[in-house]
């Protein structure tokens, strides 16, 4: 049994509706689009932030005397809080992001995250540094769900995948800042030293709060709650200099309205129970679930969250260097996982998994080999070439697993399932680094070296499972996309209405206007 790939169909259905004038770089419109991106893409970074900034200040002194140097289950409740509080917000997200809108509900978010990271840089004891966590926790599960949908709701089409791809990229840019920013607040003589770096938390979401709600709001959500007009509108201004006549703009917004329609009629009930009620959503979530673990537990949380513990085991126990090391680490991973994001659409989804889980097996078992050279013999040589390997490894974990697990999700999901399907992904992952915060720093206590065995072999049945499994879903629109696992005469339906659509339009003489003196794209 060979691995699947897409159903056959056509292949990029709007590439010959596209202006090739039309840039990135060189419209006005996509610009100011794609800079409303940047502003709900920065909600990662809040993430990275955290986890990075919890390995920084495990090596801040100051830190730990404030809080009475924490260590074992405390330190794990410490780390692990954030995604406690995560979980306590995944029953409502869904219901939020599909009620009220998704900028909305990132502002909601971002409301709480401010007040907590003020009350976290506030903290005059564990107990106040610990319910601050929380309440980050809580407010970025409503950010973080509707912030990538809205991403992916409103992006030109041609730059939709790399776009939402960055996103999880981007958690990398938070995590440099917070590990550079806990590196030059380490000589601080006073509780500032940690202090500081929670303060910078919620620059992300001070942001939000005061921009977000000037954004534009989802054309599918518009077209789901009957304002066809303004989603229309939308898509016209950004995608179509403000042409509603536009062959691209007619064929997107019919396609929309199309698949909105067909996910009514097969599913008048939205409820939870539909995320399993059909082959095609089936096949959708154990991806996304399988996805959601996979993230989580390819050895990559060892290093997100105790870095400093394996620095300890393999002789680098000096605070500065560990901070160093970590900041290094940070700006390599963002490297290559923005270089992945644009790759995504030349070389595929499939080609990305498969590349990562395989080299990441390879690595993860240098290491093992490694850190067992270093345990037994003492080795300097080996314990640096752990280093190494942790570098590589994470070369190759970004090469899919940091750009496309969140866009991988989105975009297969139906929009009347993805506010529900996407929170899924995100309370698995939630559950997934509980697991590890708690069990990692036990395991490799109680094992050393022996623990990396344990990923080498799971990296193993991940690739197995990505082989089989994984569909491949480049240069398609977003409809066409979530149509794919439904079946390919669904997926015809969808893109047949769309182009029949387009063809009226054009038959009534609704020609696409030419770049003239009222609709010269704006140059800059």
């Amino acid at each position: 049994m060979g691995g699947v790939t897409a159903v056959s169909g056509k292949d990029t259905s709007f590439a010959h509706l596209i202006d090739e004038r039309r840039k990135w770089y060189n419209n006005r419109r996509i610009i100011a689009l794609n800079a409303w991106i940047v502003l709900l893409l920065i909600t990662s970074s809040t993430n990275g932030y955290d986890g990075s900034m919890m390995n920084g200040l495990q090596s801040l002194p100051q830190w730990e005397s404030a809080f009475g140097y924490p260590s074992g289950g405390m330190l794990g409740l410490l780390n692990a809080i954030q995604n406690i509080g995560s979980l306590a917000g995944y029953p409502f997200a869904p219901y939020v992001s599909d009620g009220i809108g998704r900028r909305k509900t990132v502002f909601f978010g971002a409301t709480i995250m401010c007040i907590a990271t003020a009350i976290q840089t506030a903290s005059q004891s564990v107990g106040m540094f610990i319910g601050a966590r929380f309440l980050i926790g809580f407010g970025l599960t409503f950010a973080a769900n509707a912030a990538p949908m809205l991403v992916t709701e409103i992006s030109y089409p041609t730059y939709r995948a790399p776009l939402t791809s960055l996103y999880n990229s981007l958690w990398y840019s938070g995590s440099i800042i917070a590990a550079w920013t806990t590196y030059g607040t380490f000589k601080i003589n006073s509780t500032w030293a940690w202090r500081l770096p929670s303060l910078l938390q919620g620059i992300p979401s001070v942001l939000q709060f005061f921009l977000v709600l000037f954004a534009p709001e989802s054309p599918r959500w518009l077209i789901r709650n009957g304002r066809e007009a303004e989603a229309l509108k939308t898509l016209a201004y950004y995608h179509a200099d403000g042409n509603e006549q536009d062959p691209l703009v007619v064929y997107e917004f019919e396609e929309i309205k199309a698949a909105i329609e067909y996910d009514r009629s097969v599913a008048s009930n939205v409820g939870w129970k539909i995320l399993i009620a059909t082959p095609g959503n089936r096949k959708r979530m154990r991806i996304i679930v399988a996805l959601a673990f996979f993230s989580q537990w390819s050895g990559n949380g060892l290093v997100s969250y105790y870095l400093t513990k394996v620095f300890d085991q393999i002789g680098i126990t000096g605070s500065s260097t560990q901070l160093l090391i970590n900041g290094i680490l940070q700006i390599w991973n963002l490297g290559w996982a923005v270089f992945a994001s644009f790759m995504v659409n030349r070389l595929g989804r499939r080609f990305l998994f498969l590349l990562s889980a395989a080299l990441m097996t390879l690595f993860y078992m240098a290491q093992a080999i490694c850190f067992a050279e270093y345990a037994e013999h003492g080795s300097p040589a080996a314990g640096h070439a752990v280093i190494a390997f942790i570098f590589l490894f994470y070369a190759a974990y970004d090469v899919a697993f940091t750009p496309l697990i969140v866009s991988y999700t989105v975009e297969i999901l139906p929009y009347s399932i993805r506010a529900k399907g996407f929170n899924v992904f995100n309370f698995v992952v939630s559950l997934a680094l509980i697991f590890n915060q708690y069990v990692n720093p036990i395991a490799l206590d109680a094992l050393s070296w022996k623990y990396y065995l344990v990923y080498v072999c799971w990296l193993a049945v991940e690739f197995v499972f990505l082989w089989f499994f994984l569909i491949e879903t480049k240069n398609r629109t977003l409809e066409e996309t979530a149509a794919l696992f439904d079946g390919e005469d669904v997926l015809e339906q969808i893109a047949n209405k769309a182009e029949g659509q387009h063809e009226v339009y054009e038959d009534g003489s609704l020609e696409k206007k030419s770049f003239g003196a009222d609709n010269e794209a704006p140059r800059v």
